[in-house]
């Protein structure tokens, strides 16, 4: 399943919160080297503050982390517009309904089929969770290994600049838009699975 965690229902999931900071730390740090902070267990920045949901692949009863991603409203201070808008050939999308995605993990612990699986579920519940509250784009910086990954899924994506050299890597900014025809899309290139979002404690009032 994936777990849509949120200000309103964090207390309830601090345990697989605090596993995923630490596969963060893991991946992140540890395997990629990024200079992002850390306090030697735990991998989060300025933007991990009370504003940020993530959705977290994990196992029901073992409370084990499998995969997860961060979600930032962009009318607030986000990656792209507070770190990277030079990436943007124009004005960095932000609005209500605009959310940003970054710090996509995938446990250290699984490999293979698993891994395929773990990202699979991510982009449906990315899809669901737009489609339940009305966002209609999701914005993001990534190299260009995982933006391959992304137009193979079947998105309908908009590169928002040319990509650059940054810290030894080629990134770039890009949009992902989320429509009526999101699911179909997924679903021909085999990576919908329906209805993974688990959202109790879901609060109407932060959809956009």
């Amino acid at each position: 399943m994936v777990q849509l965690v949120t200000q309103e229902n964090r207390r309830f999931h601090s345990a697989l919160v605090d596993r995923m900071f630490e596969d963060r730390k893991s991946i992140f740090v540890d395997l990629l080297k990024w200079d992002v902070p850390h306090d030697g267990r735990f991998e989060r920045d300025q933007f991990d503050d009370e504003h940020a949901e993530y959705l977290i692949v994990n196992d029901r009863d073992s409370g084990e982390h499998f995969a997860s991603l961060r979600m930032l409203r962009t009318d607030r201070p986000h990656i792209l517009g507070s770190l990277f808008a030079e990436l943007c050939d124009e004005a960095v999308p932000t609005g209500h309904d605009i959310r940003e995605i970054s710090r996509m993990c995938l446990s250290p612990r699984h490999r293979g089929p698993e891994r395929v699986t773990a990202r699979n579920l991510l982009a449906s519940a990315m899809t669901e969770y737009a489609l339940l509250t009305g966002v209609r784009a999701y914005t993001g910086v990534a190299d260009m290994g995982w933006m391959s990954r992304v137009l193979s899924a079947g998105w309908r994506c908009e590169p928002l600049g040319l990509p650059r050299q940054i810290g030894g890597a080629t990134v770039g900014a890009m949009m992902i838009h989320i429509d009526a025809d999101t699911i179909r899309r997924l679903q021909v290139s085999g990576k919908y699975h329906s209805s993974v979002l688990r959202a109790e404690q879901f609060d109407r009032s932060m959809a956009a």
